[in-house]
C-alpha cells in the first residue's frame, strides 16, 4: 500500500507533465484517480442514481482546472475537495421526492450492498459495510473519507482539507461517526437476529432504513437482553477496514472526452450502471490541452483515439504459430521459417513496418492459434538461473503484491482467474523497474483463457459464464494464456495490481526445457491446445505490455505500451 510521500514523489512530474500539455500524463491522473473518486462519491451518496453524473463532475472539474493547481503535492487533497463540493452541490439541489429516486425498493443497488458484493465481504466486515446504511447524509458523507483513511488511500490531513475543517475538529466529528457507525452495527446485528420483539416492533417498517427508525431500533436494542447480548468480540471497524481494497468501479462504467478544446458526449455503459446521455463541459484550459480524444473504461484502461489529423500508430509485428514441429536448436538465432509476422496495413508505410530495435509490444489481441496446430520451434537462450524474492514459487492474490525477479534465464507467470469470487474489468499487473532485457518468449498450460470450459459449454470460458460473470480485460490488451512464459537477462518486479476482477499470479523460476515441453503438449497429451511460441531468437521478440524502466509509487500507473 502506498503512502502519500511515495505517491507524491511519482506524482509531482506527472501533474507537472500534464499541465504543459502532456497526454499520457493526463491519462495517468484521470485514470489513476478515477476509482478514489468512484468510492467517495459512492459511499457518500450510497449508489444514489446520481453517483455516475457526480463522478463525472467531478472528474471534469479537475481536468478543466488542472492548470490553476499551484502545488503537485496537494493533486489529491484538491481532487477530493472538488468531489466533496460535488456532493454537496448535489444534497443541496435535491428535493425531498427524489430522496429514492433511481432505487426501487427491493433492488440491491446502494453502495452497501456493492461492497459487499464486489469485495466478497464477510462476518464483522459485511456488518460495518451494511451499517453505513443507517447513517444520515453527514455522517456517510465524512464516513466516505475516513473508511479510505483507514483502508489506506487518504491521510487525516487530506481528509480535514476536503471537509474544510482543522485537523482538530476532524479528529471529533470522526469519533461521532464512529460512535454511530458502532450503534448501526448493533442494528445490523440484531436485524440478522430472532428476537421475537424486534420482529414485532419492525413488522410496520418498510425495510429502507433512515434515522428515525435506527433510533427506535437502537433504544430496543439498548433495552433487549436478546439483542445485546454479543456472544463474539466486536471488532474495532477502524481494524477491519485497514487494507481494504477500493470498490471496483463497475464494468461498464466509462465516460468519454474528447480533449484540447473540443465536445465530448458521455459514453453509455451497460444498461445497469452507464453515464447519462448529456454533452459534457468543453475543456479548453491551454494548461491541460491535448491532440486526441479519450475514453476512460472501468478498470483503468484510459484508451486514446487517434483524430484525423494524427499519424497512423506503428503496428507491432508479433511472431505466430507456425505449423513446424518443434525443435531444439543448438543455438540462438533467427525466426524459424514457419513463424510469420501479422500483414502491414496496406496504407504503412516501409518504416512502420520495420521491427524495434529490443522487443516489440503486443498492444492487440492475437489470434488464437488452431488447438491442433504445433508451435513454432523455441529459440534456446543462454541460462545461468533465476533468483526470486519469492523464492521457488511465489504466490501473489493481493493488489499490492510484489515479487523481484533477477539473473538470467526463464521464469513462469502462472494465471489464476476467479470470477466466482469477484467479475468485473481486470486491472493488469505490471513489471516495473526493468535492467537488462524481458522478453515474452511462449505461452501455454493448455488453454487460452477465452478457450470454452468444456466441449459440451462454449458458452462459458476461463474467463467466467453467466452464472458467475465475467472477468474483462483491458481494451487492447493480449489475451493471456494459462501460463506464460518470460526470459530475463537482468531484473525486475512484477506486481499484482488487482482492484477490480479477482485473479491472482504464481511465479516460479523455470528452465528451457520445462516451457518446451509445456508448449508441444497438445491434444491428445493431456493438455486442451499446444501452446504459442513467441521467441525468434532475436531483440524483436516481444516484451511483456504494461512494462517500465522506471519504479512508480503506484504500479497501477504503468502505461500499457511498454517503456523500455
Amino acid at each position: 500500500m502506498r503512502t502519500y510521500a511515495e505517491a507524491g514523489r511519482h506524482w509531482r512530474a506527472t501533474i507537472a507533465d500534464a499541465q504543459a500539455g502532456d497526454r499520457r500524463a493526463l491519462d495517468e491522473l484521470v485514470a489513476g484517480w478515477l476509482p478514489l473518486v468512484y468510492n467517495i462519491v459512492g459511499r457518500a451518496l450510497n449508489g444514489h442514481a446520481d453517483v455516475d453524473d457526480v463522478v463525472q463532475e467531478t472528474m471534469l472539474r479537475a481536468v478543466d482546472n488542472l492548470g490553476s493547481l499551484r502545488d503537485p503535492d496537494s493533486f489529491r487533497s484538491w481532487l477530493v475537495a472538488i468531489a466533496m463540493r460535488q456532493i454537496r452541490d448535489r444534497a443541496r439541489r435535491r428535493t425531498p421526492q427524489r430522496l429514492d429516486e433511481g432505487v426501487p425498493a427491493g433492488e440491491a443497488a446502494d453502495f452497501a450492498e456493492l461492497t459487499v458484493l464486489r469485495l466478497q465481504l464477510e462476518g464483522q466486515r459485511r456488518e460495518v459495510a451494511e451499517a453505513a446504511r443507517w447513517l444520515d447524509d453527514e455522517d456517510r458523507q465524512l464516513l466516505s473519507l475516513w473508511w479510505l483513511e483507514v483502508a489506506g488511500e487518504l491521510t487525516r490531513r487530506e481528509l480535514a482539507a476536503a471537509v474544510g475543517i482543522s485537523r482538530q475538529h476532524a479528529a471529533v466529528r470522526v469519533q461521532r461517526v464512529k460512535e454511530r457507525l458502532e450503534v448501526s452495527r448493533g442494528i445490523v446485528r440484531a436485524l440478522d437476529g430472532a428476537c421475537p420483539d424486534l420482529r414485532e416492533l419492525t413488522a410496520r417498517w418498510n425495510g429502507r432504513p433512515d434515522s428515525v427508525w435506527r433510533k427506535r431500533l437502537a433504544r430496543h436494542i439498548r433495552g433487549c437482553g436478546y439483542c445485546g447480548d454479543t456472544r463474539e468480540s466486536v471488532v474495532p471497524a477502524e481494524r477491519l477496514l485497514v487494507g481494504i481494497a477500493l470498490v471496483p468501479v463497475p464494468a461498464g462504467f466509462t465516460i468519454s472526452l474528447a480533449l484540447g478544446g473540443k465536445t465530448a458526449v458521455a459514453a453509455t455503459g451497460t444498461a445497469s450502471v452507464g453515464w447519462s446521455a448529456k454533452v459534457l463541459t468543453a475543456l479548453t484550459k491551454p494548461a491541460v490541452a491535448v491532440t486526441a480524444g479519450a475514453t476512460l473504461a472501468a478498470g483503468g484502461a484510459y484508451v486514446v483515439v487517434q483524430t484525423p489529423d494524427e499519424p497512423p500508430a506503428r503496428a507491432a509485428v508479433v511472431p505466430t504459430a507456425a505449423s513446424t514441429p518443434a525443435t531444439r536448436p543448438s543455438a540462438p538465432g533467427p525466426a524459424p521459417s514457419g513463424s510469420a509476422s501479422p500483414p502491414a496495413s496496406p496504407s504503412a508505410s516501409a518504416s512502420e513496418r520495420r521491427t524495434a530495435r529490443y522487443g516489440s509490444v503486443v498492444d492487440a489481441v492475437d489470434s488464437a492459434p488452431d488447438p491442433d496446430t504445433p508451435p513454432a520451434a523455441l529459440p534456446e537462450r543462454p541460462a545461468s538461473g533465476v533468483t526470486s524474492s519469492g523464492g521457488a514459487h511465489a504466490t501473489m492474490n493481493h493488489r499490492g503484491d510484489g515479487v523481484t525477479l533477477s539473473g538470467q534465464g526463464y521464469v513462469l507467470v502462472r494465471w489464476q482467474i476467479s470470477p466466482q469470487y469477484r467479475s468485473g474489468a481486470l486491472v493488469m499487473p505490471s513489471w516495473t523497474g526493468l535492467k537488462g532485457k524481458l522478453f515474452h518468449v511462449a505461452s501455454g498450460g493448455g488453454r487460452r483463457m477465452d478457450d470454452p470450459v468444456s466441449a459440451t459449454d462454449t458458452t462459458a470460458t476461463g474467463m467466467g459464464s453467466k452464472a458467475t460473470g465475467y472477468t474483462v480485460l483491458p481494451s487492447g490488451t493480449q489475451q493471456m494464456w494459462q501460463n506464460e512464459y518470460f526470459y530475463l537477462a537482468g531484473s525486475v518486479t512484477l506486481t499484482v495490481n488487482e482492484r477490480g476482477a479477482d485473479y491472482g499470479l504464481n511465479v516460479f523460476p523455470t528452465t528451457w526445457d520445462a516451457v518446451e515441453k509445456d508448449v508441444t503438449s497438445g491434444p491428445g497429451r493431456g493438455a486442451g491446445r499446444y501452446g504459442l511460441v513467441r521467441d525468434t531468437g532475436e531483440d524483436d521478440t516481444p516484451v511483456p505490455q504494461y512494462l517500465t524502466r522506471e519504479t512508480p509509487a503506484d504500479p497501477a500507473t504503468v502505461a500499457q505500451a511498454s517503456r523500455v
